[in-house]
């Protein structure tokens, strides 16, 4: 197998169930707090752009729970506007120029959807708040599954790459499409022949691999823990550099000989335009989120990495995932 060490880094959001209503996301001054007396802040909504029960979502809800338990944040809405790998909401984000109340949870998933998309809305063009976390990607398969390793899969892999389905929770361009692709080509198989299904989130890409629609399952670990605790999954390999706490018997796939390590990445953007002071309000909120106990706590019972950074820090390392996904998706030939 390849000795060859990839890195490449990857995102996700969510909170309280909201329907969008049609008169949009847009929420007036009066009816936000902006937490500088000491209370609450309210007001806040984040949007997340895939469907609920993937990775942004739990990331999203994760958040606005803590924030609200936390004494941060009050009424903070939660809700989902899938489509087109998570640019309808990149989108709908950038239209929202200058609304202060509206963040949306993303990660690296978008950042390469709206390359392969020709989205013409681009995250250059929203307010980088924070990047929150750091999450490994797993190999997963249904229970009575013939693979019983890594080294089954990517034999079985090798030898018929159309024919061994891998299924994924982003769309072309994201860290669930980029991570096979990059597998493959570690092993030795042309990512070309790499017979892909796209789903809208981790949600969607669970009863796939649960009703044996695709062969494999690659995404980010957490997505799966409670079906992987329940014996309804399980997992070949996890993609970071050590064993995951949260997955102790599982190995990495350098520890089996396959050189390539891979981590994805969720932050919080909001759209462009906001003034400074709703700026500071997310990010005294998020930062706030970020150092309290209960956010600890969800750190080590999801097995995230802590990754935190805010504002121009951010925004820095947003410019580099994007230059670096743009050259991988276009060696790919989907950009």
């Amino acid at each position: 197998m390849a000795t060859r060490r990839n890195v490449l880094f990857i995102s996700v959001a969510a909170a309280t169930a909201f329907a969008l209503a049609a008169c949009g996301a847009t929420a007036g001054k009066e009816d936000a707090g902006s937490g500088d007396d000491g209370q609450p802040v309210s007001g806040l909504r984040i949007m997340v752009p895939n469907s609920p029960g993937g990775g942004y979502d739990t990331t999203a809800r994760t958040a606005a729970k803590v924030m609200e338990d936390a004494k941060i944040a009050t009424g903070v809405q939660v809700f989902n506007l899938p489509g087109a790998g998570g640019t309808v909401g990149l989108q709908r984000t950038v239209n929202e120029k200058g609304n202060g109340k509206l963040a949306m949870q993303m990660g690296l998933g978008v950042v390469g959807a709206s390359y392969t998309s020709k989205s013409s809305a681009t995250l250059t063009q929203t307010t980088p708040l924070a990047k929150m976390i750091e999450e490994a990607g797993a190999i997963v398969v249904p229970k009575d599954s013939p693979y019983r390793t890594i080294g089954d899969l990517v034999a079985a892999w090798k030898a018929d790459p159309k024919g061994v389905a891998v299924g994924g929770g982003s769309s072309p361009g994201g860290p669930d499409h980029l991570l096979p692709m990059q597998l493959a080509r570690a092993v030795g198989i042309d990512p070309r022949q790499v017979n892909f299904v796209s789903y809208d989130g981790g949600g969607e890409l669970l009863p796939a691999v649960l009703g044996g629609k695709v062969a494999f399952g690659a995404s980010g670990f957490g997505e799966f823990l409670d079906q992987v605790e329940a014996g309804q999954i399980r997992v070949l390999a996890v993609t970071s550099e050590q064993p995951i706490e949260a997955l102790k018997d599982v190995p990495t796939l350098t520890s089996a000989g396959i050189g390539l390590v891979f981590t994805n990445w969720r932050g919080i953007v909001a759209p462009p335009g906001i003034s400074d002071a709703d700026k500071k309000v997310w990010i005294d909120a998020l930062t706030k989120m970020h150092d309290s106990d209960e956010w600890k706590a969800e750190l080590a019972k999801r097995g995230w990495t802590d990754a935190f950074v805010t504002g121009d820090e951010f925004a820095t390392f947003l410019t580099e995932q994007d230059r670096a996904v743009a050259e991988l998706l276009k060696q790919l030939g989907l950009a």
